[in-house]
């Protein structure tokens, strides 16, 4: 499948990233991102949402687990996995409802999931490079992941 390398050199660059990939987001409905502590990857949900007109705060869901967010005719729905220790506990989260709606599902840390998601849409790798830059890369795993990254790049 198609994958895409990019380079940001600040936070800001990595939102805009997300920004820029916005308007193909309601072609697909699962994205994994993938990632140091650190890396970059709520900052790059922050411009998706951005992108997509939301306005408001973005925060992590370290410690709610999912954030979901509804602009105009689009909902989104941001996972952070990270506190996961056993993907049983997924099943207090009603996952196979979220997945299973119209929704966009954003997932970072999707390996805690283990076997219980299935493949994304598209795969989303961030990692810190010089300073404050990242490594960025793109692969899509479906055809929509793939024609979606055709229509970005």
């Amino acid at each position: 499948m198609t994958t895409l390398h990019l380079e940001t050199a600040s936070e800001a660059q990595t939102e805009a990233l997300g920004r820029r990939l916005a308007p193909v987001l309601p072609t697909l409905h699962l994205i994994y991102l993938r990632g140091p502590l650190g890396a970059g990857k709520t900052t790059f949900v922050r411009g998706l949402l951005r992108g997509l007109g939301h306005g408001g705060p973005v925060k992590s869901p370290t410690f709610t687990l999912v954030e979901p967010y509804q602009i105009g005719a689009v909902s989104l729905c941001h996972f952070d996995l990270y506190r996961i220790a056993d993907p049983r506990e997924l099943e207090f989260l009603a996952l196979r409802d979220y997945i299973g709606s119209d929704a966009i599902c954003v997932f970072e840390w999707p390996e805690r999931a283990g076997a219980l998601l299935p493949r994304p849409d598209l795969d989303v790798m961030i990692r810190p490079s010089n300073n404050e830059g990242r490594e960025v890369q793109v692969q899509a795993l479906t055809q929509a992941g793939a024609a979606a990254l055709g229509a970005f790049s």
